[in-house]
């Protein structure tokens, strides 16, 4: 499940959809992490600016990892402005066995957090200002690579 939402996410819609589908997949454990904006220094919210077609790729790769141990992965995010306080992020694992689904849930985060290609911005005073400091190099990208 590949989910992309305006603004901040319906953790407790998206949560019950996902449990519902889990539910009859005969696995062990829906393992979840959901992101929530903290209030930090001045932000007054974060914004999300996504290329959808490079993240469903990177989302497939590792769908497509993980589908020999009959894993299945979910993923939510927000697209735009999210205030603090609410979530921009919701990622799960559906395994047989909750200690895979906890090693995964783990790896798959980190490597959204280094890879996937989601630039952040802090909304201060109403102004979109890039994270610089908080993002990191998006792989295969520049021109010279």
């Amino acid at each position: 499940m590949f989910e992309l939402y305006k603004g901040n996410l319906d953790i407790a819609k998206i949560y019950s959809r996902w449990y519902d589908y889990a539910k009859d997949q005969n696995c062990g454990a829906l393992i979840t992490f959901c992101g929530i904006v903290r209030a930090e220094e001045d932000i007054e919210a974060l914004s999300f600016d996504i290329y959808q077609p490079l993240l469903k790729t990177w989302f497939e790769e590792w769908q497509k990892r993980v589908e020999k141990d009959k894993i299945k992965l979910m993923f939510a995010h927000s697209i735009g402005a999210v205030k603090i306080h609410q979530s921009s992020y919701l990622a799960g694992v559906l395994s047989k066995q909750r200690k895979l689904g906890l090693q995964l849930i783990n790896d798959f985060v980190e490597d959204f957090k280094a890879n996937a290609p989601i630039w952040k911005y802090d909304i201060i005073e109403g102004k979109k200002i890039y994270a610089k400091e908080r993002s990191c190099k998006l792989r295969g990208a520049g021109i010279l690579n």
